[in-house]
């Protein structure tokens, strides 16, 4: 048996519950390349994990809570305790899906010691079962150190965020070949070095493929292709909770509007005094 943790919805807390040991691992993971699709999704809470958990087979807890969550203008000042906070309420909320937490920038880059000592918090202190962080071949050397060391990681190449500043922008790469070879290059090098996943994000579309082909680990895609062994999104893009998103992204909900108008039937009766009704309050026992 495990804990997992069920929201009280009269209260809004969590209580914890147990749950069969169903929760999927890292092997599990592994196995799926070149099988059945991989699906993984974003979750930043207790309760959205709760509700993605049963229908993926992975949860990302993405540096995009900076953006999603904070209102930040990028991923850049997303903080370690941010991940670890995030990454734990995740953990509870699931009991199913494989749960990896993003290193966010400047944890990792120094070197594999202090990428070590910063993934071993987030695994210790969160209860995931990976981190993710984004770079090729320069990352090599630490991936290969948390690896070798019983870390789990999930690479990320392509459009890599947390570099946006030197790339220019979030436009799709692999248009030059120098790009494609390098890209190519980093993919074989972060498989070679222990990850047992990656993340390919905004890339063209046959040089994912060529990715996917090339390595070992199962390769998820986000605007990529879907000959990738997986697919992630964005969990709030997916439903649509932002006027604007990536060329990638396909909105499977209008969650935004939805709230819009349940916000604006909620303050026109409150300010006609229509809400709390009869059935909202407490009256006096006969």
């Amino acid at each position: 048996m495990s804990t997992t943790y069920t929201l009280d919805t009269s209260t809004s807390r969590a209580h914890p519950t147990p749950a069969p040991m169903k929760r999927m691992t890292v092997p599990q993971i592994q196995a799926r390349k070149g099988k059945d699709p991989i699906v993984m999704l974003t979750a930043y809470t207790a309760r959205m994990a709760q509700l993605l958990d049963r229908h993926c087979d992975m949860l990302l807890v993405g540096d995009s809570l900076g953006q999603v969550i904070y209102g930040l203008p990028s991923t850049l000042p997303v903080t370690l305790d941010m991940m670890i906070a995030h990454g734990a309420a995740v953990v509870r909320g699931s009991y199913h899906s494989v749960v990896v937490v993003d290193m966010p920038f400047g944890s990792y880059e120094a070197s594999p010691e202090d990428a070590f000592r910063a993934a071993s918090r987030v695994l210790a202190e969160t209860g995931a079962a990976a981190v993710k962080l984004e770079g090729g071949e320069a990352m090599a050397p630490t991936v290969n150190f948390l690896s070798s060391r019983g870390i789990p990681v999930v690479g990320h190449i392509g459009l890599t965020p947390q570099a946006v500043n030197a790339l220019g922008g979030y436009g799709a790469r692999g248009r030059t070949n120098a790009e494609h070879a390098k890209i190519i290059s980093d993919a074989r090098a972060i498989a070679d070095a222990g990850a047992f996943s990656m993340v390919v994000e905004g890339v063209l579309e046959p040089l994912a493929q060529a990715v996917t082909a090339e390595v070992s680990c199962p390769v998820i895609g986000i605007g990529a292709s879907a000959q990738c062994d997986g697919q992630v999104l964005v969990i709030d893009d997916m439903l649509g909770m932002f006027e604007r998103t990536a060329r990638f992204v396909k909105r499977y909900d209008d969650l935004a509007t939805r709230i819009d108008e349940a916000a604006t039937r909620y303050a026109e009766e409150v300010r006609t005094r229509t809400f709390p009704g009869f059935e909202q309050t407490y009256q006096p026992k006969d």
